[in-house]
């Protein structure tokens, strides 16, 4: 039972790695993405709507709204690898408005970023999570086993993204005070 449990918990890390490193590409295709000007200046009003009078609960409450759908079986890998390219499309309408942020590789955001890096590790296990309880029903197993794993993992995920959420309003404000977001395109 022990080194089944051992195998068990090898398996999980390397499928959660797996759909880290699937997320990140996802992410980075999608900031690649070649956008218009149009296009940008568009999704630049939309997100300044959006963000106008968001606070740090409201961060949590967006990213928590995608993240949550990532663990349902099957559906929650297509769309966390979906919002990992849509989040780089995001980028690149960015990078359109504020070419200053040309020289910023997209990666780096998820990376160096400390809320990026809960949000990267966050989505991954939902992502991951959706691919193992997809692979358990196709195989016909007992899905009793993975309820407990499932709803530990989402307390992660949720702990990750409310702590992710307010560091991340927390560092909107400093830039804010210190001109940062005074760039053009912001």
């Amino acid at each position: 039972m022990f080194v089944r449990n051992i195998n068990v918990n090898k398996i999980r890390v390397i499928i959660f790695f797996v759909f880290l490193g699937l997320f990140a590409v996802s992410y980075q295709i999608g900031s690649m993405s070649t956008v218009s000007e149009e296009e940008a200046n568009a999704f630049m009003a939309e997100f300044k709507e959006l963000v106008l009078d968001i606070d740090a609960f409201g961060i949590f409450l967006h990213n928590t709204t995608i993240a949550l759908p990532m663990f349902i079986p099957g559906f929650g890998v297509a769309w966390g690898l979906f919002a990992a390219w849509s989040t780089g499309f995001a980028f690149a309408s960015i990078g359109v408005t504020a070419p200053q942020l040309g020289n910023v590789p997209p990666l780096s955001i998820l990376f160096l970023s400390p809320f990026g890096l809960m949000e990267l590790v966050a989505y991954s296990f939902g992502i991951s999570r959706s691919f193992i309880l997809i692979r358990a029903i196709s195989k016909k197993m007992d899905l009793i086993p993975l309820i407990k794993p499932t709803m530990i993992e989402i307390g992660i995920v949720v702990g990750l993204l409310l702590a992710g959420g307010y560091l991340e309003f927390y560092m909107i404000e400093l830039a804010q005070k210190e001109g940062l977001m005074d760039m053009p395109g912001f």
